[in-house]
């Protein structure tokens, strides 16, 4: 829900993350900078979380980093319907332009899973039932174990936030 918002407000000021000149990244991308974005979130989660002292911040950072980076992993392989729309194409020509040649991503550019890879792979390659199961099975697995990662890094932070901090942290879905 946290990465959707983000997701909202980031599309709500395309202006501002537009490329200005010619020479910059294939038209669509932007000029977005992860790191620049990453600090903003860390700077914005520390004053919302409101710390002010840095010996604190200084705990408290890597295990912010810890859940939001856990919470990115456990949405890898979910780009397609979530972010990502309906793959167009898939002809494999390599034919400038066509949405199917272009590799599937999750939010904010993140490569999917291989388990999310092996899955699309069968889908699209028709495979039998069984090849299909097995694939579902392995991503299915891959997505407890990664949403048993982000519980472990929120209980993690949850340990070092006092009351009041555990209730904001909550409130905008980093717990």
């Amino acid at each position: 829900m946290a990465c959707l918002t983000v997701l909202l407000s980031l599309g709500a000021n395309t202006k501002g993350l537009a490329q200005q000149d010619n020479g910059g990244p294939p038209p669509g991308r932007g000029n977005f900078d992860p790191a620049q974005f990453r600090q903003r979130m860390m700077d914005r989660t520390k004053e919302q979380l409101e710390v002010t002292d840095d010996a604190e911040w200084k705990a408290l950072e890597p295990l912010v980093q810890a859940v939001t980076d856990a919470r990115m992993a456990s949405m890898s392989g979910m780009g397609r319907g979530m972010f990502g729309g309906p793959r167009r194409g898939g002809n494999n020509n390599n034919t400038p332009g066509t949405a199917g040649d272009q590799p599937r991503r999750g939010p904010f550019g993140q490569a999917p899973s291989p388990e999310a890879e092996a899955l699309q792979k069968a889908i699209d390659a028709k495979a039998p039932k069984a090849e299909i199961k097995a694939a579902l099975d392995k991503y299915v697995a891959s997505r407890k174990a990664k949403q048993s990662e982000l519980e472990k890094a929120q209980d993690e932070l949850r340990k070092v936030l006092t009351s009041r901090q555990e209730a904001i942290a909550t409130l905008n879905g980093l717990l």
